[in-house]
């Protein structure tokens, strides 16, 4: 819900597939930082609605209280808040996640995030911060490109060969700030020395001030199911720093994730990707 478009529509949908309900999410998801309030007309451009489904959607919304209406304008209200913290709670991530967040930032400073796959972005389900600084916010459920930050290069570099193609595919990357780099084949060579590595750094992509690292999180299994980093102010640490200084850390919080994973299978499913 931040204004990013979300993931295609899966090519084969399951014959129980419920298309109002799918139409009420995108519309939820339509709203974000950049249309925090939409008319009629602009809710069923944005999510590829006729005016006609788009109002029936609404009004359902709206009767459940999750969307808000001042004259001809819609917005979101608090009441959607609980879906998330639905998740959060029923997935334990205040419990299980949470602490390794927290030791990694009293250890380093800065912040600490952990991420899913979802399409072309990446969803942040957990993060621990001591920055106070305006810039992009990784709040949890707060959704980016995936290419333009440390996780998502992660996440992607740990899909199938078949997965991979298929998201490159697909990506349209776009310049969020005069470093970000949107060049596919460049990005490719990126997330292949991403997989050589088993982790990943970037500085300004997402946005001026971060530069970051990010290592993989491993269900039982050894899929990669999710990704940690550790996130400093561009300027104040490089790249090689945050290698040097960080990475041994973040791989020992990661295999402690792991470790927990093996015990609470549940939280290893909802972290799984979505894939494509």
């Amino acid at each position: 819900m931040n204004g990013i478009a979300t993931q295609p529509e899966p090519a084969k949908k399951p014959a129980e597939f419920v298309e109002a309900l799918a139409k009420g999410l995108s519309i939820l998801e339509a709203f974000g930082a950049a249309n925090s309030e939409m008319t009629l007309s602009e809710v069923a451009r944005e999510v590829g609605l006729s005016p006609a489904a788009a109002r029936r959607s609404l009004i359902t919304l709206t009767a459940l209280g999750y969307v808000g209406q001042v004259g001809k304008r819609f917005h979101l209200t608090p009441k959607v808040m609980s879906l998330g913290s639905s998740f959060y709670f029923s997935a334990r991530i205040d419990e299980l996640l949470q602490p390794e967040l927290r030791s990694l930032v009293e250890l380093h400073g800065d912040a600490s995030s952990v991420a899913t796959l979802d399409g072309e972005d990446v969803i942040y389900i957990a993060h621990y911060s001591v920055q106070r600084a305006r810039r992009a916010t990784a709040v949890v459920g707060a959704r980016y490109p995936a290419l333009a930050t440390s996780l998502g290069r992660v996440l992607v570099a740990g899909l199938p060969d078949d997965e991979l193609d298929r998201f490159f595919e697909m990506a349209r990357p776009r310049a969020l700030t005069n470093k970000t780099c949107i060049d596919k084949e460049e990005l490719k060579r990126a997330v292949y020395r991403v997989r050589e590595l088993a982790y990943a750094t970037t500085v300004d992509q997402l946005d001026y001030g971060i530069t970051a690292l990010a290592v993989p999180i491993r269900g039982p299994d050894g899929v990669t199911v999710a990704a940690l980093n550790s996130s400093g102010y561009t300027g104040m640490v490089t790249p090689d720093q945050l290698v040097a200084e960080r990475l041994q850390d973040l791989r020992a919080a990661s295999s402690r994730i792991t470790q927990t994973l093996a015990r609470y299978p549940m939280l290893a499913s909802v972290m799984r990707s979505s894939g494509f």
